[in-house]
């Protein structure tokens, strides 16, 4: 098989976002635009995959960068932008020694699909020429280029403010995505001119060089809404919505159950388990993997977590670089920071927050509560408004329960502190030494009740009147 590799041509300001930064920066659903066409392109096997920057190339280059880790990415500069054909050059010399086919795709086009694009690549195989496009037939045709055929054959590329009225009569446009053999694509760039009402160099020229050659270039239709580009705010939010819609309707087709498909917001990538339940408002983020049978109450936010299969989520519970087992009860309200992780059985009420630790199987915090910098074991019972004060302004420090533990109510553990297996402590302690296995822990104040006090209080105010 031919090797792949592909271009992204990110280099544009994009004023119409009236925005300080690059449009391709701009997120849709969760990513920035850019990452689209690379998601594509690394899921048909490109390699290598040049991204040409210009405008905020160190900031795009290095986001790009950590979005896709240990990938074949690499980045070319286009200091100014004379066109698409001068922007594609600047590709070249990273992908000096490739021989292959080069894709060529932009950073501001999220919604093209990877059937679409292996289409292409079939196509193109298939054709045994030097050159396949992509085109399709938009509504209004006004600011397209057209594509010209002369027997069916296509021959040219003419841009909108070059045509000529009966070209612009013309219905199939062309989408700008090209697939090309690489020792075609260089020789035929370096004969590109700017002759035009732009001034630019048109990578479109490339396809007249294929045909004055009298080789056939390859076409593969695709829909309008798949290639449309995005120029400005509402063009953004709409694109966000398509893929919106896209993601849920997989996900339902799978056996995932969506109450309200137009208010879930689900990342492209997120793993979910068929028999899940998923209520309104829903945010399913980053790198998540939900089991099967969960269920994921209204105003859920789940950012780069693990849900196991079976847990229940209520209301507004919040994951964020979390781990949890099977049948985890949490919320409402209940917030999981980076570093938590459950194992089985585990319940988390409502406004408990932690961070940075581990509960063993069974455990149980069901009120008002900080858990952090701790370890857990199994069958605990944390009572409501335990604080484990893990930072002494300086550093953090552990505390650690073992299993079997009980923590009354308004109790305050004073890292670093360890409770051992089956001991208790009283409700209201503050609890700074180690508590041995089986102890009873108690730090209150002795209490002092005044019969008496509360009515001699109330007639001495009643007789100041």
């Amino acid at each position: 098989m031919n090797k792949l590799s592909a271009i992204v041509l990110a280099a544009g300001k994009g004023t119409r976002m009236k925005s300080e930064r690059a449009k391709v920066l701009h997120p849709a659903l969760g990513k920035p635009l850019a990452c689209y066409p690379l998601l594509r392109a690394f899921e048909l096997g490109a390699d290598p995959v040049v991204t040409v920057v210009g405008h905020q190339a160190d900031i795009v280059e290095r986001e790009l960068t950590a979005r896709f880790p240990g990938k074949p990415l690499a980045f070319a500069i286009q200091a100014s932008q004379l066109g698409t054909a001068h922007a594609v050059r600047a590709a070249e010399e990273k992908l000096k020694g490739f021989s292959g086919d080069v894709l060529i795709l932009y950073g501001d086009v999220p919604l093209l699909r990877r059937e679409t694009l292996q289409a292409l690549i079939d196509a193109h195989r298939a054709s045994h020429g030097p050159l396949t496009l992509i085109t399709f037939k938009p509504a209004d045709p006004t600011g397209y280029g057209r594509l010209v055929r002369e027997g069916g054959r296509v021959t040219k590329i003419v841009e909108h403010k070059d045509a000529t009225n009966d070209q612009r009569a013309i219905e199939e446009c062309n989408a700008g995505i090209y697939l090309a053999e690489a020792s075609f694509l260089w020789e035929s760039l370096a004969q590109v001119k700017n002759d035009n009402a732009q001034g630019e160099f048109y990578l479109t020229d490339i396809v007249a060089a294929a045909a004055k050659a009298g080789a056939q270039v390859a076409t593969v239709e695709a829909s309008p809404e798949e290639v449309a580009g995005v120029n400005d705010r509402k063009e953004l939010a709409a694109a966000a919505k398509v893929l919106q819609a896209r993601i849920n309707t997989a996900h339902m087709i799978a056996g995932v159950s969506i109450a309200d498909p137009h208010t879930a917001y689900i990342d492209e990538g997120v793993e979910i388990g068929a028999d899940t339940e998923i209520g309104p408002n829903v945010m399913l983020l980053g790198n998540t993997k939900i089991g099967r049978g969960v269920s994921i109450g209204m105003g859920c936010v789940i950012t780069d977590s693990f849900v196991g299969d079976g847990s229940a989520l209520r209301p507004y519970t919040i994951l964020e670089d979390a781990k949890t087992g099977a049948r985890n009860q949490l919320g409402p309200f209940s917030r999981l920071r980076p570093g938590t992780e459950l194992a089985e059985d585990v319940h988390l009420g409502n406004f408990v927050e932690t961070k940075k630790t581990k509960l063993g199987k069974g455990s149980k915090a069901n009120h008002l509560t900080y858990l952090g910098d701790a370890t857990i074991g199994a069958g605990c019972n944390i009572g409501a408004g335990t604080i484990t004060c893990n930072y002494d302004g300086v550093h953090k420090h552990p505390t650690t329960l073992g299993d079997g533990v009980f923590i009354g109510s308004d109790t305050q553990l004073v890292a670093p502190v360890s409770v051992g297996d089956g001991a208790y402590v009283g409700a209201g302690s503050t609890i700074v030494q180690d508590v041995p296995n089986d102890a009873l822990a108690l730090s209150r104040s002795a209490q002092v009740t005044k019969a008496g006090w509360a009515a001699k209080k109330r007639a001495a105010q009643k007789a100041k009147k």
